[in-house]
């Protein structure tokens, strides 16, 4: 029996121990009964440097292809997932995704760090540079993608997440967070959208 894969993809200063990292890891170790057999759970550490990003995750996704790979991606995630997608053919869930991170991370231009890994690193225009390169605009086949997003957050313009994948399945709820309120309630219809479900 062919194996499955799915990447969470998480998002920017952020690493594997993320909450909603956690959360979808329970649910596939809770719910093995509600999902499909040989799931392999994938979440890479990411840096901070967009280059190496994508270098890592065509890496890991690559070395899974021709076997059935999915990803869920959050915040910044869901930007880098973006480009995976487009460029596998892949199906992505997106979890109150970055669309303009160009404009976003400049506030973190110069020193940072990483509050789970306590990693200290300068970001640059070098990276705003090569996040303009990366964006994918329009994105082809919307079927394949499924936006998740709140109106409260409070790092991003919702807003513009809608217009981006506008024609791809879409939820939009009132309220919440960046970090999307309730996201364990999502689960299971995003194993559904995955076809990772048993249902």
């Amino acid at each position: 029996m062919s194996s499955r894969h799915l990447f969470y993809i998480h998002g920017f200063n952020s690493s594997p121990k993320s909450a909603k990292a956690n959360l979808l890891a329970d649910y596939l170790r809770e719910q093995s009964d509600s999902v499909l057999p040989n799931i392999h759970y994938h979440v890479p550490a990411l840096p901070y440097d967009p280059a190496a990003i994508i270098e890592i995750l065509c890496r890991e996704v690559e070395a899974c292809l021709p076997e059935d790979v999915a990803l869920v991606g959050s915040s910044m995630g869901g930007f880098y997932g973006t480009w995976i997608a487009e460029k596998y053919g892949l199906p992505l869930v997106l979890v109150n995704p970055a669309v303009r991170p160009h404009e976003l991370l400049k506030d973190y231009l110069g020193e940072n760090e990483n509050m789970y890994t306590g990693e200290k690193y300068t970001f640059t225009e070098a990276h705003i540079d090569t996040l303009k390169d990366l964006d994918v605009e329009p994105i082809t086949s919307p079927h394949r993608y499924y936006l998740l997003t709140q109106t409260a957050d409070e790092t991003l313009d919702y807003r513009q997440g809608v217009e981006k994948y506008r024609g791809a399945k879409q939820v939009i709820q009132e309220g919440g967070s960046h970090g999307f309120d309730g996201f364990e309630n999502e689960i299971p219809n995003i194993m559904k959208f995955l076809r990772l479900s048993k249902d």
